[in-house]
């Protein structure tokens, strides 16, 4: 086709091949679904099938806690219902104490540092006392045999398939570890211990149509599979412990006095929180030596409770869809209080279980619990454990995210010891969504996935399609959480639209309310319901560790005549196809935008796009709102518009003194001190950074008050403090990278001999403006990259170029006492973490002595 039909940024017809690494024919594999295609127990539409079944677990749990010896004694009786076509001649249940034995095969494959989910102290694990089985009215002990966190019961007569029954009765007891890999525990708070109790019993393994028995050991890092059915369990305990768990409380009367049980009935109408046991309140119970809370569940697959005689409760009332009505309600000792900590958990409670419910499903439980204790963030049916330390949107997100997890897994029963992406990732994605409309967007912060993806797509990252444990778990957070999260955003903002992800998203959840999807089940429910074959998308986000490339290569005239339009030629130079937002802003002041969908990749890796300018391009710019993690992002835009010759890299450095007030005053600058604060997630960090010229450097990092990094640089001895570490690290060489970060006024030393500038001969978009890019390559061989505004004059961005090296960016430049103009806020930008610092203070020529900096 020789004809190019000029009209408003219309994507037009060039595509050539070029030496690549993306390959259009591993992108749109048409064979991505061989072998799960669908079958009569799950459907290739998504659905579950017409035979679809699944076995189901009902549960009776008596348990006693001893808080002088910290143990739980119980007995567990299991209803186990075999809906399967196959007849089982043994059963496998979950022993998930047993993680805590010296000799378990979690702490056999724990590695040397340790971590988030490794014992800190042992246990004895799961002391079983007794195992009977009772079927066709026969009750026997039962031959059964412990392998690590697993037990297989070896049954005389097989459970007969369709239907059949047996129940299992377990006697058994535990010592209570202090810290249970984060997901259990106990502490002492100021007015008693707090029990948080989880994976407190034997329970069922799940038999399912994919692979029978799931069997995969329990090591930590991988949380969950469970089958489905109804909980009635008793709690015994001292009774001037308040006792909260998943389900309702069929006896208050019993175990609360009537002022607490009127104070809960005012909570179960109120939009407000209120208080119904306060720190007056802590020695008022029923007069008995011990009392016996009675619980029930109603299709869950699991239970968990908190105890202690310190927590202070309040609640409030739940607005459930149609009606209905649930109660939100927090428990959490005195330390935790504050209208900037726990005192508004019940608030956070309350509104993000409102919010999912609206978008997505209804909450199923008659009660949602936040617990304050040791563990910093763990999820069960209608009551999770969220850190007692935390506060402001600290809270607000683990609060959000917990009980996220209400949704996923416990509702839509995936099999977390698998793919905890389907859980972690899922619920990361509605957190955002949540967060977003909570309280006016209070702690709503815009999303940058740029900046994500340096960790994201680092070259040591594992896929997303990975068995939890075998995940490094320094890739944990982004293959399980954030990554998974960032492609349904992707999905939902740029591929589909929200509408058409909705009501998709909306539909794999309904289908799949407790029930067991697996990641295939997913893939096809979201292609069926949304309308699209995303079987690309799939393949190369969660199976593979691609990455996004997209770039501006040209920008041409039609017959050099910018009034007749342009044609900008894109390129994909990475493995990973995704759509494309390109944004155009014309020297006659016109922006304009044109969105491609990622089939203009299915020709290759370019696309020249036609777009009816009538003036020359200042720029043209892909992903300009930074919603796709481009690893690149420098050759994300470029200008139409030529470079004046005359201009040089001197003459760019001179604009830049002149701008900040000029040579002569900058070195009139022999030392200087700046405070600058941050807060993030409720934590306040403060930077103190202290020069001395010429080579003199000291900076504070502080956490709450607390120093957490210490760095001085006298000449080229560079001396490091973390964590009460020490290093000294002596040597130019060495010391490059942090030398070239620190230093006041790099510019001074341009001039000096071994240093080289090289100006590019294009400009560069920095946040929508004209930037010079100014390479230096210092006498120490280090090359470091600076940008100044063209119209300004300021520097606006610096970085050395070496991976994975902190880019710093300035803005908001003021003049300071001393008439030298200085960047009044900072960002510190490294993998996907950004620091935003602003300046508080600044002191010039205060005559530091030397003796600091040593």
């Amino acid at each position: 086709m020789n004809k190019i039909i000029l009209s408003l940024c219309l994507s037009g017809g060039f595509f050539t091949s070029m030496a690549q690494k993306y390959d259009q024919h591993k992108v749109f594999d048409p064979l991505f679904y061989k072998g799960q295609q669908g079958n009569e127990y799950r459907t290739g539409s998504g659905a579950p099938g017409i035979k679809y079944w699944q076995n189901r677990a009902d549960y009776t749990l008596n348990a006693t806690l001893d808080t002088t010896r910290h143990r739980l004694s119980g007995t567990t009786v299991i209803n186990y219902t075999n809906n399967s076509p196959d007849a089982l001649d043994f059963l496998w249940l979950q022993l998930d104490q047993n993680i805590f034995r010296e000799d378990s095969r979690s702490e056999a494959t724990s590695p040397v540092e340790g971590g988030r989910f490794d014992n800190k102290t042992f246990t004895k694990g799961d002391e079983i006392e007794s195992v009977y089985i009772t079927g066709d009215g026969k009750s026997e002990k039962a031959d059964y045999i412990v392998s690590d966190t697993r037990m297989e019961i070896k049954l005389k007569e097989a459970l007969k398939n369709f239907g059949g029954r047996i129940q299992i009765k377990i006697t058994y007891a535990f010592d209570i570890p202090g810290y249970g890999t984060d997901r259990m525990g106990r502490m002492a708070a100021k007015d008693g211990w707090i029990y948080e109790l989880a994976q407190w019993y034997p329970r069922m393994e799940v038999y399912d149509d994919v692979t029978g028995w799931n069997v995969i050991p329990y090591l930590g890092a991988s949380e969950f599979y469970l089958e489905y059915g109804d909980f009635d369990y008793t709690i015994t305990a001292p009774s001037d412990l308040l006792v909260v768990g998943s389900g309702e409380l069929l006896n208050p009367a019993e175990v609360l006095t009537p002022k607490i049980m009127a104070r809960l009935a005012t909570a179960r109408s109120s939009d407000k929180t209120i208080m119904i046991r306060d720190s007056a309140d802590l020695k008022e119970h029923p007069l008995k030596p011990n009392l016996t809370w009675h619980f029930f569940c109603k299709n869950a697959r699991d239970v968990s409770w908190a105890a202690s005689k310190a927590f202070l409760w309040d609640a409030a009332r739940i607005n459930l869809p149609g009606g209905k009505k649930a109660l939100a309600q927090s428990v959490y000792p005195i330390e935790s209080k504050g209208q900037d900590a726990w005192s508004r958990s019940t608030e956070y409670v309350k509104g993000c279980i409102e919010l999912y419910s609206q978008e997505w499903f209804a909450y199923t439980y008659p009660v949602a619990t936040n617990v304050a204790g040791i563990v910093e963030g763990m999820e069960y049916p209608g009551i999770v454990f969220c850190g007692w330390p935390s506060k402001s949107d600290n809270l607000w997100d683990v609060t959000n995210h917990e009980f996220g997890h209400n949704w996923f897994p416990m509702i839509v029963g995936s099999n977390e010891r698998k793919y905890a992406w389907m859980d972690e990732g899922f619920n990361t994605f509605i957190n955002g969504v949540d967060t977003k409309v909570f309280n006016k967007g209070e702690y709503d912060q815009p999303h940058d996935a740029e900046k994500d993806a340096p960790g994201l797509f680092a070259d040591n990252m594992d896929a997303i399609m990975n068995v939890p444990d075998v995940i490094q778990p320094e890739n944990l957070g982004g293959a399980a959480y954030s990554k998974p999260a960032l492609g349904l955003n992707i999905l939902r903002e740029e591929i589909l639209g929200r509408e058409r992800f909705d009501f998709a998203f909306r539909t794999y959840i309904k289908r799949w309310a407790f029930k067991h999807p697996t990641p295939w089940d997913f893939f096809h429910s979201m292609d069926n319901a949304a309308g699209e074959d995303l079987s690309w998308f799939w393949n190369e986000w969660f199976l593979t560790t691609w990455k996004d490339d997209q770039a501006v290569k040209s920008i041409a005239y039609k017959d050099n005549d910018p009034s007749k339009g342009s044609l900008i030629t894109l390129t994909n130079n990475e493995e990973m196809a995704l759509p494309v937002t390109v944004e155009v802003k014309e020297e006659n002041g016109k922006v304009s935008r044109k969105q491609l969908p990622a089939e203009i990749w299915q020709r290759g890796n370019k696309w020249i796009l036609a777009c009816r300018t009538t003036s020359k391009i200042v720029y043209a710019t892909v992903n300009p709102d930074r919603t796709l993690p481009d690893v690149n992002p420098d050759n994300n835009a470029l200008s139409g518009i030529a470079m004046d010759s005359s201009v040089t890299a001197g003459s760019v450095i001179k604009s830049y003194f002149d701008a900040i007030g000029g040579e002569d005053r900058v070195k009139s600058i022999k030392d200087l001190t700046m405070t600058l604060v941050d807060t993030l997630q409720g934590i306040v960090f403060t930077k103190v950074n202290q020069y001395k010229m010429p080579d003199k450097f000291l900076q504070e990092v502080s956490r709450s008050n607390t120093v957490v990094s210490h760095v001085a640089i006298n000449a080229d001895t560079l001396t490091v403090v973390q964590q009460g570490r020490t290093q000294r690290i002596t040597g130019t060489q060495e010391n490059a990278g942090a030398k070239a970060r620190y230093k006041l006024f790099p510019e001074l030393n341009f001039g000096q001999a071994g240093y080289t500038m090289e100006l590019d001969s294009q400009y560069h978009i920095i946040d929508g403006a004209l930037t010079y890019l100014i390479t230096v390559s210092q006498p120490d061989g280090l090359k470091v990259k600076y940008f100044y505004d063209r119209q300004t004059g300021f520097k606006v961005l610096q970085y050395a170029d070496r991976p994975n090296y902190t880019h710093l960016a300035f803005s908001d430049y003021r003049t300071s006492g001393t008439g030298v103009k200085i960047p009044f806020t900072q960002r510190d930008i490294r993998g996907g973490n950004t620091l935003t610092y602003k300046v508080t203070t600044v002191a010039a020529n205060t005559n530091l002595p030397d003796d600091i900096f040593k």
